[in-house]
């Protein structure tokens, strides 16, 4: 394990400076599956992984500058935050022009440069696809604002109020208050699910369809391997616009949000059945290029095992890689509803492709976890279940160096509009989105030494960064390196089937990773403060050997003797390969 470190150290050192020439990495994908089943894919939030022109936003040919890292760190793909020509009111959510690149970032041959640069080291470029809404700068919305009888009008969502001064039904956006906006010139209300400026498309309108399927046709042609569709559950209205019923606390008593609202059960613009028709012709869409294995990934914060599976399609002609936040955002360490839902994703979704998710651009970083004492090895549990289950892993920018969320401390220093409305309760996403820190230098490497940035540079940088890490074989860069390179080489955590083992112990979660002719793999992770003892019976799976290689532990922890007697310190980490 010594030795990966060693490698793992000089490898991602050189790729801290300049870009150089790079030898394609070899793929694990046999010929007999697409390409994105057990990828490791990472999320990149443009505005903040590296700023190429010291401007102090991030850009596209910064990203391209850091290919080679992603490279060696294991990258299979990348998923871009939305880069399109926006007035940047949700920070590209609000997208003014969907076949282009906004001048932030670059142009469109700074991103032909970047998916040819990537496509050399065998990595993939996913966009984010936001079908739901568009900037009110759009053309589309701007003529259809503009009349009644505007061709347009009907590729938005417009409804007569209730009476003077009120809205048509009770409907909250996400953002906080009510859904609708008041249009004076036409009379009537428009629909916005999420801020003012995101108007709702009209997805029963064919022509919208039709619309947002060439533009998806626009960038595989430009050479994407795959969307993340931005709120894709949302696309869809009761036709009957009743209003959603008020959450009730156990005491039958009206509970209130962060934004002051009475809290709603959005169940009248969330998850109706039209979605999963749009599902199927965007499939259409993506499986219409063969060979591609274009993948369509969703962002579906769902309520249940059963809503997640439909997201697959009863032909599985719909999300490939449906997102299960079920998992990542249970938000405390319970090993019993860790272990129930692991479960369910992996036997209850018909033998689909699970997808974990941790951590995003929307939500507080992995350290929400952490007990204060041993973040640092409650980090390493979570890395460990992401990576070390089955299934496609994503993860976000800076969670491999163990960046945390580092929320503003005024509200006028909030760029976040969600931050803007619900301050103090809620400070918004610009905690989660803060500079990548790739070194000790003044603004972290991000930018140059005298730049402002667009959102200030975390104290950690200084300990927590790229080029520190890279030498510490124990930081968690190496973790993270030494995970995935284990997935990729180890048949058992690549291929091989999930079971949950010592069921009854809800200080320890253990799993079996197993394929038929190959060294299975086992795996334990202590969710407690205390030390932990366990053993591994696993003669009910065909296995009678009590002896294992280390594959994993967490540092400062002895090899175990034999898999009857597995010594883990508090929120330490076992993995080993059945000898």
């Amino acid at each position: 394990m010594k030795h990966l470190c060693v490698m793992t150290a000089l490898l991602l050192a050189s790729c801290l400076g300049a870009q150089t020439a790079s030898t394609p990495q070899s793929t694990t994908t046999s010929a007999a599956q697409p390409w994105w089943k057990g990828a490791v894919l990472y999320e990149i939030y443009p505005r903040s992984f590296q700023d190429s022109n010291n401007d102090g936003f991030g850009d596209l040919n910064g990203i391209t500058s850091r290919l080679d890292y992603l490279k060696v760190l294991g990258v299979d793909a990348i998923w871009l935050s939305p880069i399109y020509p926006s007035p940047q009111v949700d920070f590209g959510y609000d997208i003014s022009n969907y076949v282009d690149i906004d001048p932030q970032y670059g142009t469109l041959k700074d991103f032909d440069h970047l998916v040819a640069e990537a496509k050399k080291r065998n990595i993939r470029i996913i966009m984010d696809m936001v079908l739901n809404h568009t900037s009110d700068k759009h053309p589309w919305f701007i003529a259809s604002r503009s009349s009644k009888t505007d061709p347009k009008r009907n590729w938005y969502v417009w409804r007569d109020g209730k009476g003077p001064g009120q809205p048509p039904n009770n409907w909250q956006s996400d953002f906080g208050h009510s859904a609708w906006e008041y249009d004076q010139k036409t009379g009537q209300y428009y629909y916005h699910k999420f801020y003012i400026q995101q108007p709702d498309l009209n997805w029963n309108n064919p022509q919208v369809r039709k619309a947002m399927y060439d533009v998806v046709r626009f960038w595989i042609n430009r050479g994407v391997s795959g969307f993340r569709l931005d709120a894709i559950t949302t696309l869809f209205e009761d036709p009957q616009w009743r209003d959603d019923a008020e959450i009730k606390d156990a005491n039958g008593k009206t509970t209130i949000n962060n934004y002051g609202d009475v809290a709603l059960d959005d169940a009248m613009t969330n998850n109706l059945p039209e979605v999963n028709d749009v599902l199927r012709q965007l499939r259409q869409v993506a499986d219409s290029y063969k060979g591609r294995d274009v993948v369509l990934i969703g962002e579906t914060y769902l309520k249940s095992i059963d809503d997640l599976k439909k997201m697959y399609g009863a032909n599985n002609d719909e999300l490939q890689l449906p997102m299960d936040m079920q998992i990542g955002f249970i938000n405390k360490l319970d090993v019993a509803l860790f272990r129930q839902r692991i479960n369910e994703v992996q036997n209850d979704i018909g033998g689909n492709e699970p997808m974990i998710v941790f951590d995003n651009h929307d939500n507080p970083r992995w350290d929400r976890y952490g007990d204060g004492a041993h973040n640092q090895d409650i980090g390493r549990v979570i890395a460990t279940i992401l990576f070390a289950t089955r299934g496609t892993a994503l993860f976000y920018y800076g969670d491999e160096i163990g960046m945390v969320t580092t929320p503003p401390t005024r509200k006028e220093d909030v760029k976040d509009p969600v931050g803007i409305t619900g301050w103090p309760k809620d400070k918004g996403r610009d905690g989660d989105r803060t500079p990548m820190q790739w070194d000790d230098s003044p603004n972290a490497g991000f930018t140059g030494p005298n730049v402002k940035t667009w959102l200030p540079i975390p104290p950690s940088y200084k300990t927590v960064n790229v080029k520190t890490e890279v030498m510490d074989f124990n930081s968690m860069l190496n973790w993270y390196k030494q995970l995935i390179e284990f997935r990729r080489s180890t048949p058992a955590l690549r291929d091989g089937r999930n079971i949950m083992l010592n069921t009854s112990d809800n200080n320890v979660l253990s799993w079996l990773r197993q394929v038929p002719g190959q060294p299975a793999v086992v795996v334990a992770c202590n969710f407690t403060a205390q030390p932990q003892k366990i053993s591994f019976d696993l003669s009910a799976h065909g296995i009678t050997s009590r002896q294992a290689k280390t594959l994993m532990k967490t540092p400062g922890s002895s090899d175990p003797s034999s898999l009857d007697n597995v010594q883990l310190p508090p929120f330490g980490v076992y993995m080993g390969q059945v000898q």
